[in-house]
């Protein structure tokens, strides 16, 4: 048939008729309104495209092809993030140089991607690992340095002891290599790091001016994790070497502990303290043999945790494991309490201080690990019922019990036929009666049962509610207990007990729905559903107790009103915090842009900024390329293997003329993709990139970004 549609010789005609037109190049013209299609530009591997380019450079192609019939200028570039992993470790397998399997790949993806008949203006294509492309990212950095915003830092990393090099937490599975399946620890290496952290702010308050999707700012959001709290200073005192708590600071002060805490409102119910294995005071303290009373233990915990990325020991539901700092004890500055200190890999040094006060009863992970080693849980909220009545008589000494029968776990609950409700056998404390001795006690009163056993507590609950017998309507904080019934023997009710109240023994759900008929109740729901789940902790906002002049306030106030109290007892002070970290910009691998820099010892004695000795090289001299290389592996000390060309490292200081090696680290991948975008709007002569402020003016921004949701906080973050 005449008329079928024979896509072998149709599709190749026109290509070639838009490729030798120029069809689809992009030309600023003012008088025309502008759209830029975006779209996350792919990593040229082996295998060729995979049904993921497709999908999102197919959506765009449709919606430029339909912005050029509405009469716009448009611009839909492509390039190739080409630096990277996965070409240096095909590198190392097969010896061949990773330039000329890019360059390969490219042409590979640029014969697919052309054969699918895209509407890209080729003659913008950007490749991140063409010199005159990665002369500007080169550029890039060199401003970040000079304006204090890259700088050297000593961090651990993640250390392949059989490939000898540095791996991301991503290539490490189950503690092993992904490449070789070798042990992986915990290393210290020097990095270079780009200090995001200054933008912090800004970039949350920047999601308030740009288009994205809902889902990819509270990506950024969430990553960006700003926290507002309070920096809290712990004296540490010293139980197995007393002669250590003589020693003072430069200015006389003693050993103290930081912490970052949201929560100063809880810092009452700190019971203990846990440090990350990797935190300066464990290393002093195993450096100085006399403090620990059992330095191996702690050793032994702390190189264990060395096996660990930080994704797995922060992973959700992993068990709490950990080891007491035995000899060091820290001192709670608000009541003075000795409290205990442990190290747990579930903290990371990384992240605020690297240590943590623990609030157990409020906290999900810190009770975990209470209940683990039996340390104390001290209730400092109450849970707020949210239920005000006026004319309120202020009592706040009260218990209740879930009384279970051990036989089959129902729960007993009394219908008062005076107040008319039904409750949980509850009452106020007496003089000088502790809570635990008041609910056996009101147990025994109301029920008559006398063989009992307390199981634990339930937490509190903050309450108002209506007693009809009395004509008042009370305030209580109730302390509510599980109570187990051992068996049925009872005592007769005193006279004003007999006869008030029906019983019912029904199960939890049941229970529930008896007290959802009565319009006041003592807080019973919130008792019933803690047993029920087995949640003992309270980690939302209530009401503050037991923590002296906070009590009775909400956790907004007592929060305001502790950081006051920190502040005037110069103790701790008002802190906001990030959970983003500055950028780690550096790796110990070949196939990376070359960072700019030289290290001179001679410069070093005289340089007082934050990175002494290192030099930049003059902007005249970029491109700093990529020498060849003989092999691809690191080397034994776990250097890029940049370290081994000793013809290229040692070079001249710009700055004095004498000796000085270059820096033999590489960027990340991230870095060339992070400003591509920039690099279409500019054009190009002879390969050059034009930095025309006109033509970056006329295009951005981005009208339009096509791409993966996997790449909406890091990718995303740094380009902004």
């Amino acid at each position: 048939m005449t008329n079928k549609y024979d896509p072998k010789s149709i599709e190749p005609k026109w290509q070639k008729y838009w490729e030798d037109n120029k069809t689809f190049a992009a030309t600023e013209d003012s008088t025309k309104e502008k759209f830029f299609g975006l779209i996350e530009f792919p990593y040229p591997s082996g295998a060729g495209l995979h049904v993921g380019h497709p999908r999102p450079f197919t959506a765009m192609d449709v919606i430029t092809r339909k912005k050029r019939m509405e009469g716009k200028s448009v611009l839909f570039p492509i390039g190739f993030d080409a630096f990277g992993l996965p070409t240096e470790n095909y590198a190392i397998k097969t010896g061949r140089p990773p330039e000329e399997v890019t360059a390969e790949n490219i042409a590979n993806f640029t014969r697919q991607l052309k054969m699918l008949g895209y509407g890209f203006d080729w003659d913008r294509a950007v490749d991140t690992t063409d010199p005159k492309y990665y002369k500007w990212t080169q550029w890039i950095f060199l401003q970040l340095y000079k304006h204090g915003l890259a700088y050297k830092k000593n961090m651990p990393i993640n250390w392949c002891l059989k490939c000898k090099i540095g791996l991301a937490n991503e290539e490490v599975v189950d503690g092993k290599c992904e490449r070789c399946g070798g042990e992986v620890e915990k290393r210290d290496k020097e990095q270079w790091m780009l200090a995001i952290t200054k933008y912090a702010d800004k970039l949350l308050s920047g999601l308030d001016t740009v288009d994205y999707i809902p889902q990819a700012k509270a990506q950024q959001q969430n990553w960006i994790g700003r926290s507002e709290g309070a920096e809290i200073n712990f004296e540490l005192y010293f139980t197995y070497d007393v002669s250590a708590n003589d020693h003072r600071g430069p200015n006389g002060e003693k050993a103290q502990l930081t912490v970052f805490t949201t929560r100063p409102d809880t810092l009452f119910g700190a019971t203990y303290m846990v440090l990350a294995p990797e935190h300066l005071w464990v290393k002093l303290a195993l450096q100085h043999g006399t403090v620990l009373e059992n330095a191996a233990e702690v050793e032994a915990y702390v190189n264990d945790t060395k096996k660990k990325t930080d994704l797995e020991r922060s992973a959700e539901g992993r068990e709490k494991t950990g080891v007491e700092l035995k000899g060091i004890k820290a001192i709670n500055p608000v009541n003075g309490e000795q409290i205990p200190m442990f190290i747990a890999d579930y903290v990371l040094g990384g992240y605020g201080t690297g240590a943590i006060m623990a609030v157990p009863a409020h906290d999900e992970r810190d009770f975990e690990f209470a209940q683990k080693y039996n340390l104390l849980v001290r209730d400092v909220v109450a849970y707020d019922m949210g239920v005000r009545l006026d004319g309120v008589t202020h009592r706040r000494d009260a218990v209740a019990a879930v009384l279970v029968r051990s036989e089959d776990q129902k729960i007993l609950v009394m219908y008062d036929k005076i107040d008319q409700k039904h409750r949980l056998p509850a009452g106020g404390l007496e003089e000088g009666e502790i809570d635990v001795v008041a609910v056996q006690r009101e147990v025994r009163e109301e029920t008559g049962y006398v063989d009992i056993r307390v199981g634990g507590s339930l937490g509190y609950v903050y309450v108002h509610f209506y007693s009809k017998e009395r004509n008042v309507a009370r305030e209580r904080f109730v302390h509510g207990f599980v109570v187990y019934l051992e068996n049925q023997e009872k005592v007769e009710l005193s006279d004003d007990d007999k006869g008030r109240h029906e019983y019912f023994w029904v199960t939890p759900e049941e229970a529930l729905g008896l007290f959802a008929k009565d319009e006041y109740t003592y807080g019973e729901e919130r008792l019933v559903e803690v047993y029920t789940k087995q949640k003992r902790c309270f980690s939302d906002d209530g009401i503050v107790i037991n923590s002296d002049f906070l009590d009775g306030l909400s956790t907004t106030e007592a929060k305001e009103k502790m950081i006051q109290h920190l502040e005037e007892k110069n103790i701790g002070k008002r802190k906001v915090q990030f959970k983003l970290r500055d950028w780690v910009f550096s790796r110990q691998r070949y196939w990376g842009e070359p960072i700019p820099l030289v290290y001179c010892e001679h410069c070093a004695q005289t340089d007082i900024s934050a990175n002494p000795g290192w030099i930049p090289l003059p902007e005249d001299q970029l491109p700093l390329e990529l020498p060849k290389v003989e092999k691809y592996q690191p080397t034994d000390t776990g250097e890029s293997p940049l370290a081994a060309m000793t013809d290229w490292v040692s070079t001249t200081c710009p700055q004095c003329g004498g000796p000085a090696r270059r820096e033999t680290d590489t960027m990340p991948n991230w870095a060339g993709s992070s400003w591509y975008f920039l690099a279409y709007t500019m054009g190009k002569e002879n390969g050059e990139y034009l930095w025309d402020r006109s033509k970056m003016d006329y295009w951005n921004p981005v009208d339009w970004y096509n791409g993966g949701m996997e790449h909406t906080v890091l990718h995303l973050l740094y380009s902004r």
